[in-house]
């Protein structure tokens, strides 16, 4: 396999990235128009939700990208302008996502939990963009660190290297089977965004150990250290989610 996989048929080629991308928009945001169907929510604050949260994900999606690769940001400029215009980082977004929201609540003045609704849309969403992330290869920047592994995949420089782009999916089909699981039985209101962002960060936390990141905060990368400080804000419920999981 060569790395990036161009999609498509003669002439007409397509980036594998900015196909899966759009397709991981379409689909999560689909999958969220079909959940906010049963919120309790007006209709006019359902869309400014929506929209806060899209802002937010946005500016925090490139706010820690910034600190990702604070590494670069002064020797090679270049590079950054590319990583600003086209990266991302899904933790980034996803805790961008959640100010974004819990502001515009309190905007609009919504008091209920509107977490849940986002759960599946996020989970399909991120999953189907690990696809490209995977495809693109060595410029997407999501590989691993070298393995010995009989399943380490050589993206292009000749050296074999952890897939933690299917490691990610893998994981997340899981997470899903595990919040379906759960969501046989009532559960409170918010309590299935809350196992869900818990359980992704502590997963984020864990597999960028094997990432060639820049790790200048304890031996941890930006972040990991972002993963780190709201597992620490949301203790409580993690403490929670562990003794519910254990029954």
């Amino acid at each position: 396999m060569t790395f990036p996989v161009y999609l498509g048929w003669g002439n007409w080629q397509i980036h594998p990235h900015l196909f899966f991308e759009a397709i991981a928009y379409f689909v999560a945001m689909r999958l969220l128009l079909r959940q906010v169907r049963h919120d309790a929510i007006e209709a006019s604050q359902r869309i400014s939700v929506i929209v806060g949260g899209l802002v937010g994900a946005l500016v925090g999606a490139k706010l820690l990208l910034l600190l990702q690769h604070i590494d670069i940001l002064w020797q090679n400029q270049q590079l950054l302008f590319v990583l600003l215009l086209q990266g991302k980082t899904v933790v980034g977004a996803l805790l961008g996502g959640l100010v974004g929201v819990e502001l515009t609540k309190k905007l609009v003045g919504v008091h209920q939990s509107t977490g849940d609704a986002f759960v599946y849309p996020l989970i399909a969403g991120t999953a189907i963009g690990r696809i490209g992330c995977f495809l693109t290869g060595l410029s997407d920047r999501t590989y691993g660190i070298p393995t010995s592994l009989p399943w380490g995949i050589d993206f292009g420089d000749g050296i074999a290297r952890h897939p933690t782009q299917l490691y990610e999916i893998l994981f997340l089909v899981i997470l899903a089977g595990w919040l379906c699981w759960r969501d046989r039985t009532p559960q409170p209101a918010g309590d299935r965004f809350k196992a869900y962002l818990l359980s992704y960060l502590i997963f984020r936390w864990l597999i960028d150990f094997i990432k060639p990141n820049f790790h200048p905060w304890l031996g941890m990368s930006a972040i990991q250290v972002a993963c780190l400080i709201t597992l620490l804000i949301y203790r409580r419920s993690l403490m929670r989610l562990f003794r519910a999981t254990s029954y």
